[in-house]
């Protein structure tokens, strides 16, 4: 995310202490650049169930990532985010259940 995301004075809404720097323009949040990634704003277990605890505040490369099937399509960084912690492809009939409330 650019920096200025974590800038209170500039309006960013995510919080500078769940942060780290990557370069002189960019930060991320703790733990996604760690062997094993694991974003410090996620809690619970993953493959079991998780949620966002800066949902609100989350940073622009959250907000844009989209499930598969959100959209009506595939999303191969989402296939691959799931797959790194040993989860299967979500299915388009399962999200149509999920995002119907079902």
């Amino acid at each position: 995310m650019h920096w200025s995301e974590a800038e209170p004075a500039l309006g960013g809404a995510v919080p500078v202490a769940l942060t780290e720097v990557l370069d002189g323009h960019r930060r991320c949040m703790r733990g996604t650049w760690a062997q094993r990634p694991h974003c410090i704003a996620l809690a619970g277990t993953v493959g079991d169930a998780v949620h966002c605890t800066i949902y609100d505040a989350r940073p622009s490369p959250c907000r844009e990532l989209r499930m598969s099937w959100q959209d009506g399509g595939p999303n191969p960084q989402c296939d691959r985010a799931r797959a790194l912690h040993g989860l299967p492809p979500l299915r388009r009939e399962d999200v149509a259940a999920a995002l119907a409330g079902g």
